[in-house]
């Protein structure tokens, strides 16, 4: 039992906390909205751990199947990347296996060799009726899968069989109040640009779930395996909702109409102290003493709606008006070491949840860190992180795809010194691209120059026109494939979803292999991830697929 177990007994529910957003105006979403009130209700419970996992009920796909290729391209010769792979975090799980950017500088990397393109099976598993998307991944130290999985019902932590995609334990986490208002007001933007509740978890070095529920506590969560099958439960749980100061949130029945702002916890990350960081979407930041359990807080009155990173030099958070440095102060509250402002967005766009960076800060090496930011077209920009550096920390910013028609709203890829930065104008959610609907698309490797004398300059190495409407792209530093999720425009009314492998020498695409047809298939902001063994994963709506090389 954690010593912070006695500090911090688990309360009763407080109501799940929401956001303001747009609202989507077609009646199919309408429609939509009232089948998920219902059907999303009476989702079965989740089954009791087993000994073995059960099979996984596979995906459904929508018509057109037959009608489109299964497998495009040739199988990879392995070309490994060249760069220095972060260093372990001493507590958070393995590299590649801990958190949904692959490790603690987001650099959206695994040292593992993906799929290769060999004869490549492809097996899925549906976690709801509908919905059911498993938003990150990440493996224990047997190599089985951590992941924790939204539908309109709940978010579930899930322990998944690798190969077979059954499941060996669940554990039910709260409901977001987006998702009850949502449904209730038929505006589906809600759920879709809240990014609280458990997505943005992570596994640390003792097997641990940690996270911020839907009701703002934060939870470490560990497995027992002493009985006949393992079982999820509560090593930690400290309320935090009382630290946030914007509170007038939507709960049912008792609050339907909030007229003020409503905060939510999105992030946790440890610090290499193994101090827990946190943040809200309006800009608190928080620390809790992995001790004593006691929570100090700043207020950087700006919006912060993805990941941080952590380095041994300081912890690295992107709101949507600048890139800070932080450290702890002596009494643990965070201090701002850094702080420089990028450029954002005048309006807001198809793409992107806010008018600042889309990104999460990616590390690079142990002297920068790289975003795009909110410009139009989007920049890529290179910045100093080092604590000490007293000079203009913007070192480049270079601008990628077209004006009018540019977006990012998923971390970049950091290796060497180059980047990886993906289009994702236009996309929004599940029904976005319905019957043979496609985005723009677009992906663009940037490399980082040092031209000697403290200056550098930024060019493009590479584009490739492949439309990966949402995914978090992930690299193969072993093999040398940038992995992405792909959606080409038809044929006709044809949905169809493709694994996606690019060159990341020459940004040729290898091969595409077919996931499956129809919204069930959408990838919807999860990321690509790259298991232990090899297999590669992609979060979808109605749950995961994986895509394995054959003997």
């Amino acid at each position: 039992m954690s010593p912070l177990q006695s500090i911090a007994a688990e309360p009763a529910l407080e109501p799940a906390l929401s956001t303001t957003a747009r609202r989507p105006g077609h009646r199919l979403a309408r429609l939509l909205c009232v089948l998920m009130l219902v059907g999303g209700l009476a989702v079965a419970t989740v089954p009791s751990a087993t000994a073995d996992p059960p099979p996984a009920r596979p995906i459904p796909n929508w018509f057109g199947r037959d009608q489109v290729p299964h497998y495009v391209g040739v199988p990879h010769t392995p070309n490994p990347a060249v760069g220095t792979t972060p260093p372990q975090h001493p507590y958070m799980a393995d590299n590649g296996a801990n958190l949904m950017h692959g490790d603690s500088y987001e650099s959206g990397t695994h040292t593992a060799s993906g799929p290769l393109g060999i004869d490549p099976k492809v097996r899925s598993s549906a976690f709801a009726p509908i919905g059911g998307l498993c938003a990150a991944m990440t493996f224990d130290s047997q190599g089985r899968i951590v992941t924790v999985c939204g539908s309109f019902q709940n978010f579930t932590l899930r322990l998944l069989d690798p190969v077979s995609l059954g499941q060996y334990a669940a554990k039910t986490l709260p409901q977001r109040s987006t998702t009850i208002q949502a449904l209730l007001t038929l505006d589906l933007s809600k759920i879709f640009t809240d990014t609280s509740g458990g997505a943005y978890f992570y596994l640390d070095h003792l097997d641990r779930a940690v996270l911020v529920d839907a009701a703002q506590r934060f939870r470490v969560i560990r497995l027992d395996e002493s009985g006949p099958g393992p079982v999820w439960v509560d090593d930690t749980v400290i309320p935090l909702a009382s630290h946030l100061q914007e509170r007038d949130c939507f709960s049912f029945p008792d609050n339907l109409f909030p007229s003020g702002r409503c905060d939510a916890i999105t992030t946790v990350m440890p610090d290499w102290d193994g101090w827990y960081w946190w943040v809200s979407r309006l800009g608190i930041i928080g620390t809790i003493d992995p001790t004593t359990g006691e929570v100090r807080t700043i207020d950087l009155g700006e919006e912060i709606q993805n990941s941080i990173a952590t380095a041994p030099d300081g912890v690295y958070i992107l709101s949507d008006h600048a890139m800070y440095g932080f450290r702890r102060a002596l009494d643990g509250t965070p201090e701002v070491v850094w702080r420089e402002e990028y450029e954002r967005a005048t309006a807001p766009r198809p793409g992107q949840i806010n008018l600042g960076s889309g990104t999460s800060p990616t590390l690079i090496g142990d002297d920068y860190v790289a975003i795009a930011d909110g410009d139009d077209p989007i920049n890529v920009v290179f910045m100093n992180r080092r604590p000490e550096f007293a000079g203009d920390r913007t070192l480049c910013t270079h601008p990628v795809f077209t004006a009018g028609r540019s977006a990012t709203d998923n971390s970049l890829i950091g290796y060497g010194n180059s980047v990886v930065v993906e289009n994702n104008y236009g996309y929004r959610d599940f029904l976005t691209l319905l019957f043979g609907g496609a985005v723009v698309g677009g992906l663009a490797k940037v490399d980082l120059v040092d031209d000697g004398g403290g200056l550098f300059h930024c060019e493009t190495a590479w584009t490739s026109a492949e439309r990966s409407p949402s995914t978090v792209p992930k690299l193969s530093t072993s093999n040398g494939l940038v992995y992405v999720y792909t959606k080409n425009r038809g044929p006709g009314l044809v949905d169809a979803w493709y694994f996606t492998a690019i060159d990341w020498h020459t940004g040729q695409t290898v091969y595409k292999v077919l996931t499956g047809t129809g919204w069930n298939y959408d990838n919807l902001w999860a990321p690509m991830t790259i298991g232990p063994d090899g297999t590669g994963y992609a979060g979808v709506f109605n749950g995961l697929v994986s895509v394995s090389d054959q003997p």
